[in-house]
């Protein structure tokens, strides 16, 4: 797939777009570069730093993100086309406090979205930084919503198989 196609096609399966005109998604594309990944490399690792101030938007390819519980690598979930990652990264927050390890299963393209090129916006285009953010608030409510309904399903499992002597 030819990497502008590539770019667009992912941003319109994201998030991040669902609010923006053509146009918009348009000019925010024009902002992204886009890295490849072999099968087995690592995206992001606990303590990198070379993409912590970049939003991640897998474009194509099988990516995993896991974290690390009790010494053993479990999997949080498998990116599809338009899903995020570099999430706390790029919003600002302290990236020596991530704990999830991203990586190609496959040969996998990444968009990257820095947040210097995105910040450049904000006084030109207010508005698509503002529907960009509500995107992400967006996806990590879904990231949210599902880590909860996980945690019932597994919390509900136990008392059934455990909670009868």
């Amino acid at each position: 797939m030819v990497t502008n196609e590539l770019v667009m096609t992912a941003l319109r399966n994201s998030t991040l777009t669902e609010e923006l005109r053509d146009s918009e998604i348009e000019l925010l594309a024009s902002l992204i570069s886009v890295r490849e990944y072999k099968a087995g490399e690592f995206i992001l690792r606990v303590g990198d730093t070379e993409l912590k101030d970049s939003l991640l938007i897998l474009g194509s390819g099988d990516v995993e993100a896991t974290a690390s519980t009790g010494g053993e690598q479990m999997t949080l979930h498998m990116l599809q086309m338009g899903d995020l990652a570099g999430i706390i990264g790029f919003v600002g927050g302290n990236v020596m406090q991530i704990s999830a390890t991203v990586e190609a299963k496959t040969d996998s393209k990444v968009l990257v979205l820095e947040r210097s090129r995105f910040e450049s916006l904000l006084n030109s285009q207010p508005a698509i930084v503002y529907y960009v953010m509500r995107g992400i608030a967006r996806h990590v409510h879904g990231i949210v919503r599902r880590m909860n309904t996980q945690s019932v399903e597994m919390s509900n499992y136990i008392h059934k198989t455990h909670g009868r002597y």
